[in-house]
């Protein structure tokens, strides 16, 4: 995708001053004094320090930021919080605070969009549209209905023009997105221009409700036959792309439910129908919070807001299946070769000090039983360290250990005795049966180490194999070194060509600037010939040519990025490390 040139940020050039002024408000003014960005943005915004923003955390300094710069941005900030391989534990729970709320848009507004996004009067489609919403947020607000046919429904109507506001505030995204990557040393895992893009692809998609509406019915074709699970159903006559109608559920959150529903049966269901779907369907819930999970009258749990839904392969369901072995059996070895093959490392990864760091990390949890392991925690060590060594997780991963973590948070509230991990090996055990034979699973030992890492290994062997042989084949096999220190002389190299490229061109314009001065008359009635004034602009310019190879070569090295592992609070780890 293309990504949209600075002349298309400054469209709104009070709009970005306006978030120029925040984000040095809230601390982060390093990024754009040493991105020089106020050489585009005009003279530089003087904030007064406020001594209670520099007495937060970094992380919380962020949050901050985002919700004052509005709806695009606290949106921004909840995509990065479904994205724990990005950012550390405390980042993720900072952000995940960032509550998505505006003030609503008035029922004339809302009927209107309804009537230009079905095509025909609102009478025609609903006998009554309630005037309150029940939630308001940045791009929609959802209002309780009742169809023409008697049915009570929930519509979800986007905000008149919202996609216009968007369009803007990402452009402005983009541009200090590259301010970001001229600036920050770790852009090669971070890709500041890539998350951007990971954003608008998100945000198209939920600006697009048909897209919602099929995550819906896909979950409900797989969740009918599940007891404990209800769906809403989608009125597909009355939804389109900007208005989404869906069946009307009622009840209260998971957490605040009542007798005669027993916590700890609705934490089983919640468990079982998350790992069923999971493991024999491929699908899951990207953001099960207690806000969309409802008890249903019946006893039932109730799913609400389908915008962020993952899938599974076949593949990868097996891979999350042979890494919650791993985990169980505390096979570092297996893990790290899993975790490995399934990211994209940005650089060469030490395999066996990854490993160790994951033994270390599984070490702490020997001798306790599996309901004794915090599986929550273990993910986000987990994480943090693919963070570390520089190995991003592909989304629906991301997503996946997101939603893991929040739907753990839930079950220790209503069963502090149950543990997804104990819960989850039995489905593990299943997926597992066409492949060996896991009947003694927790009881073999070192045996069921060295199958899982046999399997691991020999599912690598091939593909590796298969990949080098082509290559030759092809003609495409190269062998890449890399030396720091050869990269250091190459950049000496570069810049002393420049800086001598430089002086030549610098010293030609002073040599034709002489050699014109000598051969004309200074004087021609009674006016300065035109030669001089050409030799003037060329010595004008080699003077300017001669100071810009002289600051290049004074500059030469000075310039350092910023690390950005010292904002993210990680300076003692492998992230910033020479």
């Amino acid at each position: 995708m293309r990504v949209p040139v600075f002349r298309d940020a400054f469209r709104d050039l009070n709009r970005l001053r306006q978030i120029a002024a925040v984000v040095v408000r809230h601390g982060f003014g390093e990024f754009l004094d040493r991105s020089r960005a106020w050489e585009s943005l005009g003279k530089k915004v003087e904030v007064p320090a406020d001594p209670a923003v520099a007495s937060k955390a970094t992380a919380a300094r962020f949050r901050d930021m985002l919700a004052e710069l509005g709806p695009t941005f606290v949106k921004l900030g909840q995509v990065l919080s479904t994205r724990p391989d990005l950012l550390p534990a405390t980042w993720v729970d900072e952000l995940r605070s960032l509550q998505d709320r505006v003030p609503p848009v008035g029922i004339e507004a809302i009927r209107a969009e309804i009537e230009a996004s079905l095509g025909r009067p609102v009478a025609a489609s609903f006998s009554w549209i309630e005037e309150k919403p029940l939630a308001s947020a940045s791009i929609a607000q959802v209002h309780r209905a009742r169809t023409a046919s008697g049915e009570l429904v929930v519509v979800k109507v986007q905000r008149p023009a919202i996609e216009e506001k968007i369009r803007s505030d990402v452009a402005i995204l983009y541009y200090f997105a590259q301010l970001l990557e001229a600036v920050v040393e770790e852009t090669g895992l971070y890709g500041p221009v890539g998350i951007v893009e990971e954003f608008e692809r998100s945000l198209s998609e939920e600006l697009d409700f048909v897209h919602e509406a099929e995550n819906v019915r896909a979950f409900w074709e797989r969740a009918a036959e599940r007891p404990g699970l209800r769906v809403p159903q989608v009125h597909d006559e009355l939804s389109g792309r900007r208005v989404l109608t869906l069946e009307y559920l009622e009840g209260p959150k998971i957490t605040e439910a009542c007798p005669p529903h027993e916590p700890k049966k609705l934490a089983r269901t919640l468990i079982e129908s998350g790992f069923r779907l999971l493991f024999e369907e491929g699908i899951f819930h990207g953001d099960p919070h207690p806000g969309n999970l409802l008890v249903l009258e019946d006893g039932r749990i109730g799913v609400l807001d389908f915008g962020l839904v993952g899938r599974l392969t076949p593949q990868m369901q097996e891979t999350i299946v042979l890494l919650v072995i791993a985990v169980a059996l505390r096979d570092a070895d297996s893990a790290a070769r899993l975790i490995y093959r399934v990211g994209l490392p940005d650089q060469r990864t030490n395999l066996a000090a990854f490993r160790a760091d994951i033994d270390g990390i599984l070490r702490r949890y020997l001798g306790r039983s599996l309901k004794e392991v915090p599986s929550a925690q273990v993910m986000r060590e987990l994480l943090d360290l693919t963070v570390r060594y520089h190995i991003r997780i592909p989304k629906d991963y991301a997503l996946l250990a997101k939603a893991v973590m929040t739907t753990e948070g839930i079950v220790r509230a209503l069963d502090p005795e149950l543990d997804l991990l104990t819960f989850g090996v039995p489905y593990a055990r299943e997926l597992l049966q066409g492949r060996f034979d896991p009947a003694a699973l927790l009881g073999m030992g070192t045996p069921m180490k060295s199958m899982l890492r046999l399997s691991t290994v020999l599912q690598d062997v091939p593909t590796q194999l298969s990949q080098i042989l082509l290559d030759l084949e092809g003609g495409k096999f190269t062998v890449q070194a890399r030396s720091p220190e050869v990269q250091r002389i190459e950049g000496a190299i570069r810049g002393m060509g420049v800086t001598v490229f430089l002086g030549l061109i610098a010293s030609a314009l002073v040599i034709g600037a002489f050699f014109s001065l000598a051969r004309i008359d200074w004087l021609v009635g009674g006016r300065i010939p035109f030669a001089v004034i050409v030799a003037a602009v060329g010595l004008l310019g080699a003077g300017a040519l001669f100071w810009a190879a002289l600051s290049w070569s004074a500059m030469q090295g000075r310039f350092r990025k910023i690390r950005l592992s010292r904002w993210l609070g990680r300076g003692r780890g492998r992230i910033g490390r020479r």
